[in-house]
Parts: C-alpha cells; sequence; structure tokens
C-alpha cells in the first residue's frame, strides 16, 4: 500500500494488513480523503493541505512507490487567479520620495505609475520599517503586451524594466501550484543517500537528468549553489561547502545551513549551519590559513571566507567576493590538473611531503595527493616555506556549531534556513540573502515567488525533498521563503533548508525529470545532486 502523506505513511507502518475497504471508511468517518492505491488521486483534506494560497482550494495528489521506503508524490494544488496579470516593475526605490520621483516621470510620459510599499523584511533583519517601494505600470492579460511595453520604456531610458506575473508578487493568489514530492522512511528504505558532483569531478556542470542515468538513481534533486560562469571563478565549483564520504571538497560560506546525509552509517540526516577551516603549518612551525579548496583562486562565490575577502567576509549570496592574495588547496576531486595562472604551486604526496615546487599554477595534480596554489602574498608564503622534500602539514576542519564533523557524511550547500524545531525559522539576513545597499535582492529572492528546491527532516529522521515548479503563469506559480518553510511543516518536517533553486530546480524519478523547468532553454546543468540509489 502506498500514501501521499505523514498520515498516511505511519498508518501503513503501523498496519499493512488493513484492507483498503477500511482505508475508505476511515477517511470518510474524519470527513478526509487521501490516495489509497498507487497513482490513485483524489482530493485531500483541509487540514493536511498545503499552505499556499488560501483555504479551501482544490488539492489533488498522485502517489507512487518508487522502492521500499521511498515515495513520489505529485501535487496540484490552485487555479489560476483572474486577478493576477502581467505588468512591468520599472524601479524599487528605498524611500517613498525616490519612488515619487519615478512615478511623476512615467505619469508625464503618459505611463499611468503604481507604487506600492513592500513592508516585508527577512524575518532576522534587526532593521524595521518598509524594505522599499516598487514602481510598476501596465496590466496586460498577455505576456507579449507586457513584453511590448517594457521594451518601450527601456527605449526611452528607463534603466532595467522586467516583466513580472503578479501571482508571483507573494501576495495574495489563487495559484496554481505543482509540488513534486520525495519521501524517505529511514526504517523500510536500505539503499543510499548520496551527495554527486556533475561530471564526477569539480569544473563543469551536468544536467540532472544525466547525473540520475549514469548513478542508475531511484530519484535525484537538485544540490546545492554552484558557479555558473568563469568570470566568478571554477564554473561547477559549489558555492559553497561540498563534502563526500567525509572528504572536503569545497570550503563552506561560512555559518550558512546545509543538508547533511550520513550515508550508510546509521545515522539520521541533518539541516545545520556548517563552517570549514583550512590551514597549513611548515615544517620550522610557520603556519597560514588556507582560503579554500578545489576552485579558482581570488574568487570567493556567496562570500564567507577567510583572509581578508573584499567587500566582506559575511555570507552574501549570488555575489562573488575577492581576493587578490590566497592559498587553495587542490585535490582529486578538482580533477587531472589544477586551475592554470599566475602563482606559485606546491605539490604534495599523501603525507604533505613536498614533491615539487612549481613557478607558475596549473599542472598535474597527484592521485593520491594534492597542491596548494598560491597568488599574492600566498605565493610568498609558499616561496618562503615550500621546500622540496620536506613537509607541510595541512589539517581541515568542519564543525557544526562547536561540534567537528566527521564520519562517511556527505554535504550538499544551502540555505537560509526554513524550519527549527518544527517551527519557521528563516535566517534570511544572516545568511547572506539580505544585501543592505540594495533591499530589492531580498525582496526578489525571498519575497516573490519562485522556483524552490526544498529538504526537511522528521522528527523521526524520516527526509522530505521537494521541489516547487514555478514561473509557469496558469501551470505553477512557486513560492516565497515563507511559503516554503510552511510546505516542509505540512509535509511533516521539523527542520527543514532551502536548496538550490529557481531554474536549477529539478527532481527526477529513475532519469526521467518530473518537475517542469522555468529556464526557456529547458533543464540547467548543475554543480551536484542528491542521489538516492537502491544497495
Amino acid at each position: 500500500m502506498m500514501s501521499d502523506s505523514e498520515y498516511s505513511n505511519r498508518f501503513v507502518r503501523r498496519s499493512r494488513l488493513v484492507a483498503a475497504v477500511l482505508v475508505v471508511v476511515l477517511v470518510t468517518l474524519l470527513d478526509l480523503w487521501a490516495t489509497d492505491a498507487i497513482g490513485a488521486t483524489r482530493p485531500v483534506a483541509s487540514e493536511r493541505a498545503l499552505p499556499l494560497g488560501p483555504a479551501g482550494l482544490a488539492e489533488t495528489r498522485s502517489s507512487r512507490e518508487l522502492a521500499p521506503g521511498i515515495t513520489y508524490t505529485r501535487i496540484a494544488r490552485g487555479v489560476r487567479s483572474a486577478s493576477d496579470v502581467f505588468t512591468v516593475d520599472v524601479a524599487f526605490r528605498t524611500t517613498a520620495a525616490e519612488a515619487g520621483a519615478v512615478a511623476d516621470r512615467l505619469r508625464a510620459d503618459g505611463y499611468p505609475p503604481q507604487v506600492i510599499e513592500v513592508s516585508e523584511r527577512a524575518p532576522d533583519d534587526p532593521a524595521r520599517g518598509p524594505l522599499g517601494q516598487l514602481v510598476r505600470t501596465g496590466s496586460f492579460a498577455a505576456e507579449s503586451d507586457a513584453t511590448a511595453l517594457r521594451d518601450e520604456l527601456a527605449a526611452k531610458g528607463y534603466a532595467g524594466p522586467r516583466v513580472v506575473y503578479t501571482g508571483e508578487d507573494g501576495g495574495a493568489t489563487t495559484g496554481p501550484w505543482i509540488v513534486n514530492v520525495l519521501e524517505v522512511d529511514r526504517d523500510r528504505f536500505k539503499g543510499r543517500l548520496d551527495a554527486e558532483l556533475a561530471t564526477t569531478i569539480v569544473p563543469e556542470r551536468e544536467l540532472l537528468t544525466a547525473i540520475a542515468g549514469r548513478t542508475g538513481a531511484l530519484a535525484a534533486l537538485t544540490g546545492g549553489y554552484f558557479v555558473i560562469g568563469a568570470a566568478d571563478g571554477t564554473p561547477g565549483d559549489l558555492a559553497g561547502i561540498s563534502v563526500l564520504d567525509g572528504a572536503l571538497v569545497s570550503e563552506a560560506v561560512n555559518g550558512r545551513t546545509s543538508l547533511l546525509l550520513p550515508s550508510g552509517t546509521g545515522r539520521r540526516p541533518e539541516v545545520a549551519a556548517l563552517a570549514s577551516r583550512l590551514a597549513v603549518r611548515a615544517a620550522g612551525g610557520a603556519g597560514r590559513e588556507i582560503d579554500g579548496r578545489n576552485r579558482r583562486p581570488g574568487f570567493v562565490r556567496g562570500c564567507g571566507g577567510v583572509g581578508g575577502d573584499a567587500p566582506t567576509e559575511r555570507p552574501k549570496h549570488d555575489f562573488t567576493c575577492t581576493d587578490a592574495g590566497e592559498l587553495v588547496q587542490f585535490t582529486p576531486a578538482f580533477g587531472a590538473t589544477s586551475d592554470a595562472g599566475a602563482g606559485v604551486e606546491a605539490v604534495l604526496d599523501a603525507t604533505g611531503r613536498v614533491l615539487s615546487v612549481r613557478p607558475a599554477r596549473g599542472g598535474p595534480i597527484p592521485a593520491a595527493g594534492s597542491v596548494l596554489a598560491g597568488t599574492g602574498d600566498g605565493a610568498e608564503w609558499l616561496r618562503r616555506h615550500a621546500v622540496a622534500g620536506r613537509t607541510l602539514a595541512v589539517s581541515a576542519r568542519i564543525s557544526a556549531g562547536r561540534e567537528p564533523l566527521s564520519g562517511p557524511v556527505d554535504v550538499i550547500n544551502g540555505g537560509p534556513r526554513l524550519l527549527r524545531g518544527g517551527s519557521p525559522r528563516i535566517t534570511a539576513f544572516a545568511e547572506g540573502f539580505h544585501w543592505p545597499e540594495s533591499p530589492e535582492f531580498f525582496y526578489r529572492f525571498g519575497v516573490r515567488r519562485n522556483p524552490r528546491t526544498l529538504a526537511g527532516v522528521r522528527r523521526d529522521g524520516d527526509l522530505v525533498l521537494v521541489a516547487i515548479d514555478g514561473r509557469r503563469p496558469g501551470v505553477s506559480v512557486g513560492a516565497s521563503f515563507e511559503e516554503s518553510a510552511g510546505v516542509l511543516r505540512a509535509l511533516g518536517a521539523s527542520d527543514g533548508v532551502n536548496l538550490d533553486g529557481g531554474g536549477s530546480t529539478a527532481m527526477t524519478v529513475g532519469s526521467a525529470l518530473v518537475s517542469t523547468p522555468s529556464d526557456s532553454t529547458g533543464e540547467r546543468p548543475l554543480g551536484d545532486a542528491l542521489v538516492i540509489t537502491p544497495r
């Protein structure tokens, strides 16, 4: 038997002998509806419905068991609202006076303006008062008409006008929504939950369907944030922590929440804020921090690093901090050769003994060793202390608060945290999803509805994985941070985290995509993924 909810999963575990007719009788007595056979779809009870839109919206679920302990459920909720339209956002300003000036200009040019105060801030933002003022114009049933207006405004000198759909604003709407859910019952599932690098090494990216196919996955989900273009570092590099079988592949955006998968250890998955610290010490005692692992020196995507990164060492999402003087360690997870460029490299064996010193960056990485690459003052440190035949002792520490992380754990980066102990706990400000100099960033990323990839852990250690389709007017409008927390909570999660979303959001059953990509070009290649495989 199968179910589409936490209640039904627990019911099935308690009594697999209960006949289907008894389930129907019980559902009737409770005035509920549920899926009572594989793939069967029925309306669900309002008390178990997702908290998306007003109560009472039509919601259907269809479920199927992919393997013992792995259930996939597709939830369809709501309908397109007749009041939702396409419009053009012209500007986002901090003050009402600034917004009024833009509105006056629009009015003078013959475009009736609308000024909307955005009051919602990140829940942990210490500032009070409105986040900003949004100026928009136009109201159209067809996106093409809004696009024509946007182009007209741009031609008249308005900077950066954009077409938006009001159903994605974050306010009242009836949707619709498509929510894809994978539930992992730890007691029944005997396979593996793993993080998997795209292309099997750090550089470059790979489609989720391709990752799922080559790993023989029962199902797969988008993983963490990553570098897309070379202007921000190494394409495919995880923009945050990555750990495979206990080995640090990419350093943390320190303090940002991630998903821990202790595969094969019997431990439960966890949602935790992590930090990493790497260091090197020469034979004579001279030590230095190592700024990163398996990335192009000088580029710190997501910030949250060490060693004087500019403009900040605090997390700053979708931003690349820089540092002209770094030490970066390259391991075989990066591939056959290190990143090429100016600087100095020390080639180390597995014990840290210096095999050679190279006068420029870019060369073979030993299969059982690593390369320390230095730029600026990092290069100067290597010139002084890296001597062939001597040892450079490299250490790496991963911690969750004061507790060190150890054992064969996999980690997928994410952020912000959405749930803690069964209650909403959205740490968007602390984790860099608010830019003080540009409040519009949080509005676009956290307040507005976007495609979302979510992971939640129930109190019993079962895992809930979610892909919410978005940016598809009439199909699925996506979710805000607040709505995402509500969805995880409604699905029984106690702790939850936001993973990479937007155009990256994807879920497969087998190697077939069950979510709908939001990019017009289709499925987006990723940096890593969460894969569920049989034993």
